[in-house]
């Protein structure tokens, strides 16, 4: 089985949990950058417009959770890992307001977990979901 591309800490499904209490089903799309650090917005669902141009992730506690697909050139030999963490970030992500930002960490996939997801990318198309 291929591992996740996307998990959560504790702290981000809470968060999660709480935000989809305010403003129902909820969506992600990873902002810009590439190394650690890049906030990823939580939206709601539907309000960020995705096109052809990203790559559905995964669905994250009933959330998908996108990219770009140029980005996700960057980012595909590793798992990204969704937390929290004190401040306030600079964007319209929901949870701004509460004085918390989601942040995304990564860590580099095995050998072995690559061999396994290239192998369920090469049978994905180009806007399905790359992993669930």
């Amino acid at each position: 089985m291929a591992p996740p591309k996307v998990v959560t800490t504790d702290a981000a499904k809470v968060l999660i949990r709480q935000l989809k209490e305010l403003h129902g089903p909820l969506m992600f799309h990873q902002s810009g950058g590439c190394c650690d650090g890049s906030q990823p917005m939580c939206f709601t669902l539907g309000e960020f417009k995705t096109g052809n141009s990203d790559v559905l992730l995964q669905t994250i506690e009933d959330c998908p959770f996108y990219m770009s697909r140029d980005q996700y050139e960057y980012w595909k030999h590793t798992q990204l890992i969704l937390d929290v963490t004190p401040g306030r970030g600079s964007s319209f992500s929901l949870e701004i307001p509460l004085g918390v930002r989601f942040l995304t960490r990564s860590r580099v996939f095995t050998q072995s977990e690559l061999a396994q997801l290239q192998s369920l990318t090469e049978n994905a198309g180009n806007n399905e979901l790359l992993h669930q």
